[in-house]
Parts: structure tokens; sequence; C-alpha cells
């Protein structure tokens, strides 16, 4: 199973990026799954207040679960961190993990900016395995502009056909 952070300010573009990269996934025949930290302060869009799974919320369950109609729906009364997120998305046993952020997280990372003060900003994390959108040239493996959508793909497919030590047990 293989795990990539894609990192970056406000509306550089992470979520545009992991929902191709997910068709891409797909498309190989492979298992994935989204991690995302919900960084901008603001409270998370529930479900409606009037469905079961919320009333129980509501009336002090700490967690409220429900499956039907081929889906299953989890809710937790508290912020749950990125070691038990990244076992429920294990649950699922996918051969790939996106994860939406929690950019201080170990894991190898892709880092989206939209200028250099977002560079400056990200340039210290570690395990950096591509920068895109950065107009001048680094050390590390670059894509200039988010819009070059086949060289991100190929870059996903070369990153998941890498080498077997790269992958996470």
């Amino acid at each position: 199973m293989k795990l990539i952070h894609i990192v970056g300010f406000k509306n550089s573009g992470k979520t545009t990026l992991i929902n191709n990269w997910i068709q891409i996934i797909k498309s190989l025949g492979l298992k994935v799954a989204v991690i995302k930290h919900h960084g901008h302060g603001a409270k998370l869009a529930m479900p409606d207040e009037s469905k079961d799974s919320m009333q129980y919320l509501k009336n002090g369950a700490d967690a409220s679960i429900v499956a039907g109609s081929g889906h299953t729906q989890h809710i937790t009364a508290d912020e749950m961190d990125y070691a038990s997120l990244k076992q429920l998305a294990l649950l699922k046993k996918p051969d790939v993990i996106l994860v939406e952020g929690y950019k201080q997280e170990p894991g190898e990372k892709v880092i989206l900016v939209k200028d250099e003060a977002d560079w400056r900003g990200l340039e210290d994390l570690g395990n950096i395995q591509l920068v895109v959108g950065l107009k001048r040239h680094i050390s590390y493996p670059q894509i200039a502009d988010r819009e070059h959508i086949d060289a991100l793909n190929n870059w996903l497919k070369k990153w998941l056909q890498s080498s077997k030590e790269d992958f996470y047990e």
C-alpha cells in the first residue's frame, strides 16, 4: 500500500488533483482511499439535522454509524487524530491512500503552490517528492503548472510503479 500527502495552501488545487488522481488510480484497477484535513476552521457540513444519524449525536452519542444502499457513513462527536483516520482508511485495504493535507505528518509529499510565498511556507517539509506550480528551478522534481494534467498523471503512474521499498506495511 502506498500513501502520499498532497499539500498546499487554500485554493492551490489539492482537491482537483486528488479527484483526477482517484480516476487514474481506479483506471489502473487499484483501490484508493482518501483522507482529508479540513483546516479552514469552519464547521464541517453535516447531514441534515433531522436525520436519525444526526439525532443520535445531538442526544449524546459519541459516534453514529449508518449503513445502507451500498454506503457507510461514520460520524464521531470529536475530531479523530491522523493515525486513527489512517486506520479507518486501511479497513478497505486500499492499494493507495491519498492524503489531502496533514503536511506535518510523516510521508511522501506533493506540494502545490500558487506563488513564491506559498513555497517559502512549505519548502521545509520533509520527504518532498514533487513540487507543482513554482515558476523557478529548485532541487526537487517539478511540474511548472498544475494545468499540465498529462505530466501530473504520468508522474503519478511512475510513482505508483516505484520500488516495493517505497510501499508501507
